[in-house]
């Protein structure tokens, strides 16, 4: 018997945004620099080395998540213990929709997410490190 999926990404998606503070590109980068803004950054490994990253962000893979936020977990990160505001960002802005939701499930706040993730940053012209080239050396 298939899968009968009752509840989809679009519905998720909608519920998150919903209920979670999502930011323009704009908002985002009035936002960048604060000290009591904490950017993090939700892409995997891979992404950051083909895209760039945004200056003075936090990397947290997003299978991590949880458990970094939660100071019970034995792989907690001290970033999420800070009494400031989380600004969560992905390549497009889904996974960040929904990983804001669960870092405010958690009761991390403030938290929010940016509108297009850093593809929308990019193309806006926010600040960002270039990729990394990979050498000539043949390691790709």
């Amino acid at each position: 018997m298939p899968q009968i999926i009752t509840k989809g990404y679009k519905a998720l998606l909608a519920e998150a945004e919903a209920a979670v503070e999502t930011l323009s590109v704009e908002q985002a980068r009035a936002l960048h620099g604060r000290d009591d803004v904490v950017f993090v950054d939700l892409r995997d490994p891979r992404e950051l080395e083909r895209e760039g990253r945004m200056p003075e962000a936090f990397h947290c893979p997003r299978g991590m998540l949880e458990f970094w936020i939660d100071p019970q977990s034995p792989y907690a990160k001290p970033v999420f213990s800070q009494d400031k505001r989380f600004v969560f960002f992905c390549a497009g802005g889904w996974r960040s929709a929904l990983a804001a939701l669960t870092a405010q499930e958690m009761g991390l706040k403030p938290v929010a997410h940016i509108a297009g993730g850093f593809s929308a940053w990019k193309k806006a012209g926010a600040p960002f490190d270039a990729a990394e080239s990979k050498d000539a050396g043949g390691k790709n």
